[in-house]
């Protein structure tokens, strides 16, 4: 791999602690920011996994000051992508980004700065890197650092797998092998690995803060019945003052305990992926302004929003992996301050994974069963079929085939809009059986992770240890604050449920 050409510029710890305090108003590092920082400055590569609210932005954001290119930053979410632009262009930092969300005119007044070198920073999605003409414009303009936000997506290994973050490393060879700055909240040492493989980059240094957020409280309850674990909910409510935010996994239980929450006088929002750009936008607004106590949300929601006050996060349901519930949880308390993170479940809960974990989920025969019946009924002259009929003719369970027809929309195989359409035809055997491996592959993944979070919901030890542990830390100390170190429930069940309104905001 060709070396990036180092490019000396003025810079010295005063200057730097001065920009920080005038742009940011940051008074003083956090650990690892520094290290992170003078090794990126330096022109080295370097992979921070730092929790949430550790600070991360900060260390592509300040050294993008003294760079004398642009600082590129691969970012997941538009809204992530847009909030973060806003806040540097109100704190008088040259900023812009290249996304579908803009106007023509929009859009060529930002090539044309990027073009001309014009910002410290330029947001870009993964998708965009995929695209030889951006790629020329930002090679035009001159890149000093390329920053990979939310790196564990970058891993094949990671639990929010997306296919365009594979295609960065090309990016980087394109953009002439600038220093690379890799970001995460949560990887364990395998996925680190992968991380690193992925992006192809050499002489990284790897810096660790910590999975520790020590002013984080967990705790989990395990409720005999849907009515009970709403009670135990609406507790968790009463008696913690401040916003929270509901994890929930499916977009119809989102809806739902939404509904739920309003009429027992909880000022609830609700934000799914499914709501218009629009409605989810003023959401987020009138959360973060308080104008909600809490917000029931899908994972689609929290990704980046910087909101220092939340005072708990609960899981409604089991989420998908460690690593997302760790990644959510840490949107609790980003101001330093005490706060709450509980996860809910019942035994339904459990069957749901347990469904999984007996072999009742669709395997690698099922999926080669589905793409063969879609490869028929387009071959007799079907652009689209309905759901059921794709059920009836692959003889496979409804639930095996919704499962199979998510993944392969998630993969773009096929389109699923008023109808199923297949997008991609596998030419010859050697390609099918990639993909099937590659869903297998998959897989396998997923029931390990699945694992691993139900052993967290059953276990008797303590809850910080358990992560540090998951993450491949030191053991460490007990943390004395979470269920299990207490030794006890934390909050009694309400024997009825009568929350007012006005109660639930004392």
């Amino acid at each position: 791999m060709r070396k990036h050409k180092r490019i000396t510029f003025s810079w010295d710890w005063v200057k730097l602690h001065k920009k920080a305090y005038k742009y940011f108003g940051i008074e003083e590092l956090r650990p690892g920011q520094k290290q992170i920082i003078e090794t990126v400055l330096k022109g080295g590569n370097a992979l921070g996994v730092m929790p949430t609210g550790a600070g991360k932005s900060l260390c592509y954001q300040l050294p993008a000051l003294f760079f004398p290119k642009t600082t590129v930053v691969v970012t997941p979410l538009l809204s992530l992508m847009h909030d973060q632009t806003l806040k540097l262009e109100e704190a008088g930092v040259e900023v812009t980004h290249l996304d579908s969300t803009l106007t023509s005119r929009e859009e060529k007044e930002a090539v044309r700065d990027v073009k001309n070198g014009h910002n410290a920073l330029v947001y870009v999605t993964p998708e965009r890197l995929e695209n030889p003409q951006y790629l020329e414009i930002l090679k035009k303009g001159g890149v000093s650092l390329l920053v990979v936000d939310e790196a564990h997506c970058v891993s094949q290994w990671g639990h929010d797998f997306r296919q365009a973050y594979l295609a960065i490393r090309k990016a980087i060879e394109a953009l002439g092998n600038p220093p690379v700055l890799a970001l995460t909240a949560t990887a364990t040492p395998e996925v680190e690995k992968d991380i690193l493989a992925q992006l192809n980059v050499e002489n990284v240094k790897v810096f660790h803060t910590g999975v520790d957020r020590k002013n984080l409280s967990f705790a989990v309850y395990r409720t005999v019945n849907a009515e009970m674990k709403f009670q135990r909910l609406t507790t968790l409510i009463h008696d913690n003052p401040g916003t929270g935010i509901i994890y929930v996994s499916t977009i119809r239980l989102a809806n739902e305990l939404h509904a739920q929450l309003l009429k027992v006088g909880v000022i609830a929002g609700k934000y799914h992926g499914k709501m218009r750009m629009k409605d989810r936008e003023a959401v987020q607004e009138d959360f973060m302004a308080n104008r909600y106590r809490v917000i029931v949300a899908t994972k689609a929601f929290g990704l980046g929003i910087d909101k220092p006050d939340v005072r708990f996060v609960i899981h409604y349901t089991f989420p998908d992996s460690v690593e997302s519930y760790y990644q959510e949880a840490g949107r609790a308390g980003r101001d330093g301050k005490k706060a709450v993170v509980a996860l809910l479940y019942r035994l339904e809960d459990k069957r749901v994974h347990c469904f999984f974990l007996g072999g009742k989920y669709p395997n690698r025969s099922d999926a080669a069963q589905l793409y063969s019946t879609l490869i028929k009924l387009t071959e007799i002259g079907q652009k689209t079929t309905e759901l059921n009929a794709v059920i009836a003719t692959s003889g496979l369970a409804k639930r095996k085939v919704q499962v199979l027809i998510a993944y392969l929309e998630k993969e773009k195989i096929i389109q699923n809009r008023k109808g199923i359409s297949l997008k991609k035809v596998f030419t010859d055997g050697d390609s099918l059986d990639k993909f099937l491996s590659h869903y297998e592959e998959r897989l396998g993944q997923d029931k390990t992770r699945i694992q691993e979070i139900m052993k967290y919901g059953q276990t008797t030890s303590c809850r910080a240890q358990f992560f540090r542990d998951y993450f491949g830390e030191k053991h460490g100390q007990v943390c004395q604050k979470c269920d299990n170190c207490k030794g006890k429930f934390l909050n009694p069940i309400p024997t009825t449920n009568e929350w007012t309104q006005e109660k639930v905001l004392a």
